[in-house]
């Protein structure tokens, strides 16, 4: 594989995205310099294989800022003082607000870039970071009329050193596609959470493979969301008043569901629903329609390889996979997701191979 990036880069920040950066570029044999405001998560992730602690002296060609949001504008500006021959970039999830901050505070934006890999984890942290976090994921690139192509050309390099898929955007673009995609989801399923803490027990025995798919990113830090969502207040509040309006009607119509027209509106928001979610693209950023196959396996070791062995010896490319399992149950449920012309030909060499198909 060709690298681009010579390097050396600094990062700045050595949590979950920082960390994740740095064991993807030192893995392509890129020098990275790291530096935190804490030293022990400096040195935890530099135990990991992230890099080597900065040094007075270096002269890294490319730095990453990977700091909260809060703070991104101000240590973006020190690391342009610092290092004037060095191209910036931060990878906060808001891109208008540090561009406005930098400017306002007299900084270089001439070498600095903006950019976001839409990418992450519910753990935060080092422990957390991985080398393929960002493979085959988007990482948008805010762009601005001050950075030249030339410069901006290092945030190219690294997004695909690390085997993501460059995205070009504005600032204020990405803002707002943030708030749809990625904010909005977060406080819907932070808010779902919450109905679940005072449900009883038995009501949570229950919960299925719905409740935690709604829910998954609810386990996700408030303190960086509050920095996020405050960095991004009217774009998110716009998404949220439109829900709002949505969720009024369907409660409306569910309140008076034998008045004239409440089913039709009931469905009507279903079916606006599977639109939107079939807009969304699938693998390798296609628009592929996929089908759901069960297959019922049981809770001993050895079962889920042998069913994925299986799977590729009837030839069928499996484009998703998860399990469910049942409270007190020996046995779990596995969602196989494929293209629908391969559902006949699975279902029927599971079968013969002794498989139960549930679905």
């Amino acid at each position: 594989m060709t690298h681009r990036l010579r390097g050396p880069v600094r990062i700045v920040g050595t949590g979950l995205l920082g960390t994740s950066i740095g064991l993807g570029l030192a893995a392509r044999g890129v020098e990275v310099q790291l530096v935190d405001a804490s030293p022990t998560a400096m040195r935890l992730a530099a135990d990991f294989g992230a890099g080597r602690p900065a040094e007075p002296g270096d002269r890294p060609e490319l730095i990453v800022v990977a700091v909260p949001p809060d703070v991104t504008a101000q240590v973006v500006a020190a690391e342009l003082e610092a290092f004037p021959d060095a191209v910036v970039t931060d990878v906060a999830s808001v891109k208008a607000v540090p561009l406005a901050e930098l400017r306002a505070l007299g900084a270089d934006v001439s070498r600095y870039l903006g950019s976001h890999p839409m990418a992450g984890r519910e753990r935060s942290g080092a422990l957390a970071g991985s080398g393929d976090l960002f493979v085959g994921r988007p990482w948008v690139i805010a762009g601005h009329d001050a950075i030249s192509y030339q410069r901006g050309s290092l945030v190219d390099d690294l997004i695909l050193d690390l085997g993501a898929v460059p995205i070009e955007s504005t600032p204020d673009e990405h803002d707002r596609a943030v708030a749809i995609v990625s904010h909005l989801p977060q406080l819907v399923s932070s808010l779902m959470a919450a109905r679940l803490a005072d449900a009883p027990d038995e009501a949570l025995r229950l919960a299925g493979g719905g409740v935690r798919d709604v829910t998954r990113v609810a386990a996700s830090d408030p303190a960086l969301w509050i920095q996020i969502l405050g960095a991004n207040a009217p774009a998110v509040v716009e998404q949220l008043r439109a829900l709002q309006a949505d969720l009024a009607s369907l409660t409306d119509a569910l309140e008076a569901i034998d008045a004239s027209g409440s089913r039709r509106a009931v469905a009507d928001a279903l079916r606006a629903g599977n639109e939107g979610v079939a807009r969304l693209p699938g693998k390798h950023g296609t628009h592929t329609r996929f089908t759901r196959v069960q297959v019922r396996i049981d809770d001993r070791p050895g079962q889920l390889a042998r069913l994925l062995t299986d799977i590729g010896d009837a030839e069928v490319n499996l484009e998703d996979v998860r399990i469910e399992h049942a409270e007190g149950a020996q046995f779990g449920v596995v969602e196989i997701t494929v293209v629908p012309e391969a559902v006949q030909r699975l279902h029927e060499a599971l079968e013969e191979l002794g498989w139960q198909v549930v679905a």
